[in-house]
């Protein structure tokens, strides 16, 4: 046993009080509360007309997971969890979630949230993969000096697509570039269209590509007139590599392929451009999307926010939302959502603030009531599988790996994994779909039960938390087995578990098997504890959040 190593780490990482209980809320938060008040009024109208009984308000602990992994992409470390349980103060969850929000881990994440967001094929695409290091750099920076987000869409809108940015994406180059956005749609104008529009507007146009939507009032026109707007741009193919040409800033036309139609750019709205002399037709469109009296803008934004922390968006799904029969669950609460961000300027954070601050989001993920069961209603917290960063996040905190040199961009460069977090985030790649829909493979299932991550985690050579736990003399049984469940899943254990936990430990693992001697008695009830920790690992409960 590494007796030496114990000592900073038990004591300052699992028995330590933590840090203060968060950052004071910043001055706008009472404009962030009050809209959480009008959140709470028009679900709490619903729930009377549905005759639903809303499930009870999460207890702190739960609260706290939920919170950790939505802002922070990783579960809460013991000291945190050992913090905010012991604190008194009534407004701890506000100031908790200011603290993260002014940490770098919500940057971090945050940027892999956008990220897939933003550019979907890195997920499939090895090629793709190449464009991911610039594009996440310019994401960072946006989201570490809180840009507004009308800013930042505008300014990837309007963002330089040209040989030279091409050649600092392809070439891995970390600097800060958003022109892979337009390389990874492969620089045509019908997939930049259908990308922009159902991510900035909540339109999927991409059916009226061919012909009429069969589902909605979108037109082939329609489609091939928003699309005109980005026809400026050209590519060029290097082998298999698309790369761009030169732009013609100011092209406002394109011809419909397979006819002679051609189409003058026009906005999904209806309305006609004013076109400015010698202003780039990207950046009309750009003034136009970020618009606060854009109708589309800021509705699919807080409708994408909402579904990210409440699992189903107000209107579902929330690329659908304009000229579908899909209608909003609370149309009057997504009017008031939009108005809101709109007049505090687009700030993400803001919207953060109010939709956690909220009863729907800290509701209990527990199902108490038949009339709970309609997602539509938000009366308790759905069951989510963790995104494939969030779960190696979560192992990582949980087991205490440090990474000799931490990759910046997972799985960019490295085709098989070159690394521990490789081999977690490759196989639960798919898990970054809807959330509310998981599904564990068999392969998923069997790399952490079986895999050499988890095996090396919870070794008692391999992980510093076991490590710590083991060898702290002034640790109890009870307390070493309490000391884990915090570790793992954020919480004390029932009594239940906790005292068959520790009848397994101080057995050994073998009830009816005596140690001969108390050298063995203690290698064994420390392999009882790896065990434990193991198990809690691959749990149900660690791999999924409410």
């Amino acid at each position: 046993m590494t007796q030496q190593r114990w000592w900073p780490l038990a004591c300052l990482a699992l028995l330590a009080a933590g840090p203060a209980p968060g950052a004071d809320p910043p001055a706008g938060n009472k404009d962030a509360l009050a809209l959480a008040a009008k959140i709470d009024k028009h679900l709490q109208a619903g729930w009377d007309a549905a005759k639903v009984k809303p499930a009870p308000l999460a207890d702190d602990a739960e609260f706290l997971r939920r919170a950790s992994l939505h802002l922070a992409g990783r579960i809460p470390s013991v000291a945190e969890v050992r913090a905010f349980l012991r604190d008194p103060a009534p407004d701890k969850r506000v100031r908790v979630v200011e603290r993260m929000l002014a940490s770098p881990r919500y940057v971090t994440h945050f940027t892999n949230v956008w990220r897939s967001w933003m550019l979907p094929e890195a997920k499939a695409s090895f090629q793709a993969r190449f464009l991911v290091p610039g594009f996440q750099a310019w994401l960072r920076k946006q989201l570490a000096e809180n840009v507004t987000y009308n800013k930042m869409v505008h300014e990837l809108l309007t963002a330089p697509v040209s040989q030279q940015q091409a050649q600092f994406v392809y070439g891995g180059n970390q600097q800060a570039n958003p022109s892979a956005f337009y390389i990874a749609k492969e620089i045509k104008s019908e997939n930049l269209a259908a990308a922009t529009s159902r991510l900035f507007l909540g339109v999927r146009l991409e059916c009226a590509q061919c012909h009429h939507h069969p589902f909605a009032d979108w037109k082939r026109e329609q489609f091939w007139q928003y699309a005109a707007f980005f026809s400026g741009l050209k590519r060029q193919n290097q082998g298999d590599f698309a790369v761009p040409g030169t732009e013609a800033a100011d092209s406002k036309e394109i011809t419909i392929p397979g006819s002679e139609r051609v189409m003058q750019a026009k906005f999904l709205d209806g309305s006609e451009p004013k076109w400015k002399f010698k202003e780039p037709t990207r950046k009309t469109l750009a003034d136009w999307v970020t618009s606060a009296n854009n109708p589309y803008f800021a509705r699919a934004t807080v409708n994408r926010i909402w579904e990210y922390f409440l699992g189903t968006g107000i209107c579902d799904p929330v690329d659908e939302m304009v000229g579908t029969e899909s209608k909003p669950s609370h149309p009057e609460l997504l009017d008031e959502l939009a108005a809101d961000f709109a007049a505090h300027k687009f700030d993400l954070k803001f919207l953060i603030r109010a939709i956690t601050a909220s009863k729907a989001y800290q509701l209990s993920g527990v199902r108490t009531h038949p009339t709970q069961d309609d997602p539509r209603l938000f009366a308790r917290m759905p069951l989510r599988g963790l995104t494939a960063e969030q779960l190696w996040d979560s192992v990582a905190e949980a087991t205490g790996y440090r990474s000799g040199g931490p990759q910046a961009y997972p799985g960019v460069f490295i085709a098989n994994g070159g690394n521990p977090r490789d081999a977690i985030v490759g196989k639960f790649a798919d898990l970054s779909g809807k959330a509310t829909e998981f599904q564990t493979t068999i392969l998923q299932a069997l790399s952490l039960m079986n895999g050499k991550v988890i095996e090396d985690a919870t070794g008692l050579q391999g992980s510093e938390t076991l490590l710590a736990i083991v060898d702290n003399p002034f640790m109890t049984t009870r307390d070493r087995v309490e000391t884990l469940f915090l570790a793992t899943l954020s919480r004390l254990p029932k009594e239940k578990e906790l005292s068959r936990m520790v009848r397994y430990v101080e057995s050994g693992g073998a009830e009816d098997v005596k140690a001969p001697n108390d050298d063995e008695r203690q290698k064994r009830q420390a392999q009882a504890l790896a065990d434990v920790f193991w198990v809690l690992l691959n749990s149900g409960e660690f791999l999924l959040k409410q």
